[in-house]
């Protein structure tokens, strides 16, 4: 009987804990695909998943982890056979079923993309959902009619996961790049990604909200939210978008018309996690060709262990980490 190591999480009256624990093959669900995950990835949306009494998890124990990349074992899908190197992210990976952080994982067949030609699965990992919601993030502005030629591209929280991808993304594509950040001791790191400026978050954000103000940017990737993104749409240029896809910064956004009715601003919900797989499948498509960054890979990646994850989930609460964080599995 296969044996592996899994980093799970239960809740008890005690709180939340989790350990590395061995497990059997019989401990995954009942899935179409039996993977075996040779990279992982940590996300803001795995930390929350440690914390007690979150929203996002109905049942416990559960081996966290949204994103995997690995090799398929075994599959009663037609879709996929042994062998075929593949991707999943998202869904209910790693929230309501058992994900990443494991060295095998059991995936619905409808939750999974092959892994596209132009990747490998490491760098596959060092995108991950983050990497996925900043190309989904560029490929909606550029559908929403973005170009080159319009001006600067404000991205908020540009440390971050989503931030640092989409800096390197929209470098990569021609655009000028104005990167947002509260860490500013990240400005190199930032300006190597090929951020054009580095800016404070201040500078986005003053403290006091106006209803409109001068036109700066020509969209804006913001993965932050709250008042920092009301700031930002009253300074996007005419027929700007901007596109949203976190909270970090807060839940609401105290805005008012006049950036939509007078400047035709747009704003693009991002959602990563039930992506139509059409549009999953083009995007990453796009992550293995027009958008890839691998002159940045090694910039962004930290690699760590399972046994690194702990302590991995509560820096990334506390926003202590910088880049990617993705984890190697040992088999």
């Amino acid at each position: 009987m296969t044996k592996f190591q899994a980093f799970k999480i239960d809740q008890t009256d005690g709180g939340v804990q989790g350990e590395i624990q061995t497990l059997s093959l019989s401990d995954l669900p009942s899935s179409e695909v039996l993977i075996r995950v040779r990279f992982s990835s940590i996300n803001f949306k795995d930390g929350i998943v440690s914390q007690p009494d979150n929203a996002l998890v109905k049942d416990y124990p559960i081996i966290p982890g949204i994103d995997l990349a690995g090799e398929v074992v075994k599959s009663s899908d037609q879709r996929f056979k042994e062998g075929d190197r593949v991707i999943a992210t998202s869904y209910e990976i790693g929230v309501n079923h058992h994900g990443g952080f494991s060295e095998y994982a059991n995936i619905p067949a409808d939750w999974i993309v092959p892994l596209p030609e132009g990747i490998t699965l490491e760098e596959a990992m060092i995108y991950g959902t983050a990497g996925f919601t900043a190309a989904l993030s560029v490929h909606c502005l550029e559908q929403n009619g973005l170009s080159t030629d319009d001006g600067p591209v404000l991205v908020t929280g540009a440390t971050g996961g989503v931030g640092s991808m989409a800096v390197a993304m929209l470098a990569k594509r021609g655009y000028e790049v104005e990167a947002s950040t509260g860490s500013f001791e990240h400005k190199e790191y930032l300006k190597d990604l090929g951020a054009s400026k580095v800016i404070s978050r201040e500078e986005v954000y003053d403290g006091k909200l106006k209803p409109i103000g001068s036109q700066r940017w020509a969209a804006a990737v913001d993965p932050v939210g709250g008042e920092q993104l009301a700031s930002l749409l009253g300074q996007l240029k005419y027929n700007g978008g901007a596109a949203v896809s976190g909270l970090t910064g807060g839940t609401e956004i105290p805005t008012q018309v006049y950036p939509f009715i007078l400047r035709g601003i747009s704003l693009l919900g991002i959602d990563s996690v039930f992506c139509p797989m059409d549009t999953r499948k083009k995007v990453w498509h796009r992550m293995a060709n027009d958008l890839k960054v691998k002159e940045s890979f090694n910039r962004i990646k930290v690699v760590h262990s399972l046994s690194d994850v702990q302590d991995t989930l509560e820096q990334i609460l506390q926003g202590q980490t910088r880049g990617r964080s993705i984890v190697k599995m040992d088999h």
